[in-house]
């Protein structure tokens, strides 16, 4: 008799979990409380997956051997609680894909980064001509990777969510790029919960295994100090010259864009400068390191990297720029769902901004960001339901804080405001489901109302 597999939530990885699930001969019963995408109800319709919306069924969901439970829903409603009690295992996607490969695994995980960083590792590795799929929080899911192709390697990016439905998954290579509070409202706004949710993408490595992680932060070296793992460990630093990191910067004083990239790996040094890699910013130079190293790790050439890190052109909403109009640049930064994905794109900016910030608010502390507000913003656009905090911790630093109901609305007055020279920033620090589908709902709103003035 065949085992019953119950899915929660028809999005891309409960969909894929289901087509990977029917074609192991499972039998997948797929549940959403919401409604389903067309798009998701035609894939469910051509494999022949029961499944129903806009309610839970109970008694059908309780009757499986396993759940296999979409990132999006916390562990603390009550169906997942009740599961619980039954005893019945409560997976994510991951954890259950994972069961049917023997691909080596790049696993990305970070606050901050991770899209960037896994779609640059995912070039170097097909520029290398590796058989290597990308999937995870970004692109298909696995499991839907899995059950279209067969792949000697993948790069997952892995979320907090993702990680915390993750138990017999092993990394072979692991990734940590930072740990910084984001999602506080899903760990009881306890962010060492949050921390150790990131730390479980070193669950189950062992000394055959790496931990590529940045040396530059507190939260992590204080973790690792607590808490050390299996894996063979591969620091990188901006801050220090340390050779016994994996890689570090040796920076110009003079001129930043001159400061040296060293990756370390093997005995084997690859030396780049800043000004030969397409990706600006400090932010881009541990996500670039994170990369190298773990090309290294396969043995990729160090010309392929250097040709790669050359060519990458980034990721659609994350500091991408739309256009120039009347001296003013528009930059989409709708990615940036937390302070310091913020605070980076501030860092970054070289002229005066007009700042498009605030949506859903996640237990965000705007401290952090007001050196850099009080150095380079002249105004705030405030772009959400809910907007008092930013303007408690900004109102007395900027010359304007508006508050706006929509992206044209936002892109209208930040156009008036702006004046040649300047920058125009979305860069939210917030989630965006109070006035958008998403944060790509978000940013094409933006970029279609820069595109229309």
């Amino acid at each position: 008799m065949a085992k019953k597999i119950a899915i929660l939530g028809a999005g891309e990885s409960g969909v894929g979990a289901a087509v990977l699930a029917q074609k192991k001969g499972f039998e997948v019963f797929l549940s959403d409380k919401g409604k389903i995408n067309e798009k998701y109800k035609t894939v469910l319709s051509q494999f022949e997956i029961r499944y129903e919306e806009g309610k839970h069924s109970e008694a059908l969901i309780f009757k499986a051997n396993e759940i296999i439970k979409s990132p999006g829903i916390p562990d603390r409603v009550p169906l997942i609680e009740r599961a619980h009690t039954m005893r019945i295992p409560v997976i994510s996607e991951i954890e259950f894909a994972g069961r049917f490969t023997d691909a080596k695994t790049i696993c990305i995980t970070g606050s901050n980064g991770k899209t960037t960083t896994a779609l640059l590792t995912y070039k170097m590795l097909k520029d290398a001509g590796l058989n290597v799929g990308l999937a995870g929080n970004v692109g298909q899911s696995f499991a839907m990777e899995l059950a279209q192709n067969d792949f000697e390697y993948f790069v997952l990016e892995l979320s907090s969510f993702q990680l915390d439905g993750m138990f017999d998954f092993r990394a072979n290579i692991a990734v940590l790029l930072n740990i910084t509070p984001d999602h506080l409202d899903r760990y009881d706004h306890n962010f060492k919960k949050y921390a150790a949710s990131k730390f479980r993408i070193t669950r189950n490595q062992s000394n055959d295994d790496a931990l590529i992680y940045c040396d530059d932060d507190a939260e992590i070296a204080k973790f690792l100090n607590e808490k050390p793992v299996q894996s063979r460990l591969y620091p990188f630093s901006i801050r220090q010259t340390d050779e016994n990191l994996a890689a570090w910067l040796m920076e110009d004083k003079n001129e930043f864009l001159n400061s040296q990239l060293n990756i370390n790996i093997n005995t084997e040094k690859m030396i780049m400068t800043l000004h030969d890699m397409a990706l600006a910013g400090k932010h881009n130079v541990y996500n670039s390191m994170a990369a190298a190293i773990a090309a290294r790790l396969l043995d990729i050439r160090k010309e392929t990297i250097q040709e790669s890190l050359t060519e990458f052109q980034g990721v659609v909403h994350r500091l991408e720029y739309i256009a120039t109009i009347r001296g003013v640049d528009f930059i989409n930064d709708s990615k940036a769902t937390n302070i310091n994905s913020t605070w980076y794109a501030l860092e970054n900016a070289n002229k005066p901004v007009v700042w498009i910030a605030g949506g859903q608010d996640k237990g965000n502390d705007y401290e952090e960001l007001l050196p850099l507000v009080k150095e380079k913003v002249k105004a705030i656009i405030c772009l959400g339901l809910e907007n008092e905090k930013i303007k408690e911790a900004f109102e007395q630093h900027v010359g304007a804080i508006i508050e706006t109901g929509s992206a044209e609305e936002a892109v209208n007055i930040s156009y008036k405001l702006g004046q040649k020279g300047d920058t125009v920033l979305l860069s939210p620090a917030c989630a965006s489901f109070d006035l958008f589908k998403n944060y790509e709902d978000r940013g094409n709103q933006f970029r279609t109302a820069v595109l229309n003035l």
